[in-house]
């Protein structure tokens, strides 16, 4: 554990120099702020506590966990990134499991893998597809807003932490937003040159999954 600790701390340090990297000032998602920090409307006199976030304590705990489990430190779990343009997230992987196609619109992400090994890849705006098997200690970047994944193969649980440039990265998960949501039928076959039975189908084991 002494050594996951030490990767992670590596790894935040080399994050936060090169979150601002990942966005230029040109195309910031996030909007500069005028004050130190945003404190929320029920806050009026921090201290250190608002400035501090314990979620990533459930880590030193054993698990048993079966599906892909992402901790968040968003500015919705952590209010004090609001304006700070940066997020983290713990990303665990059981044997066996991805955390499928999705996009980030609001950053890029830089993702550090400190146990086990993974199958990641993006999707460019050309649609070329750049894969890589990721080992403990690398990094790989995905860029601002295309879609990429992440695939656990092997028998050995895997642990990475992702670093984002913005408080608020958003998620967007390609198959919950194709097969999740009231899109039509008859849309999607078409789209994806089916029938609608064999989206119904899809649409039918999602909703299993919830």
């Amino acid at each position: 554990m002494a050594s996951t600790i030490n990767f992670f701390f590596t790894f935040l340090t080399i994050a936060t120099t090169l979150c601002p990297l990942l966005i230029s000032p040109s195309t910031a998602s996030d909007p500069d702020i005028l004050s130190d920090f945003i404190l929320p409307p029920n806050v009026t006199n921090p201290n250190a506590s608002f400035f501090t976030s314990t979620s990533f304590r459930a880590l030193l705990q054993p698990s048993n966990l079966t599906t892909f489990t992402a901790i968040k430190a968003t500015m919705a779990e952590f209010p004090a990134l609001n304006g700070q343009s940066v997020s983290l997230a713990a990303l665990r992987f059981p044997s066996a499991t991805a955390n499928p196609p999705h996009t980030h619109p609001r950053a890029a992400e830089l993702l550090f893998l400190v146990s086990g090994a993974l199958e990641v890849g993006v999707v460019d705006t050309t649609n070329k597809l750049f894969t890589r098997t990721l080992r403990a200690g690398d990094m790989f970047v995905f860029p601002k807003g295309l879609v990429h994944f992440q695939y656990n193969a092997w028998e050995e649980a895997a642990l990475g932490f992702s670093a984002f440039g913005s408080a608020n990265a958003g998620l967007v998960s390609l198959p919950a937003t194709l097969f999740g949501t009231e899109i039509d039928d008859e849309v999607l076959a078409k789209g994806f040159k089916t029938d609608v039975d064999t989206v119904r189908g899809l649409k039918a084991g999602l909703a299993t999954k919830h």
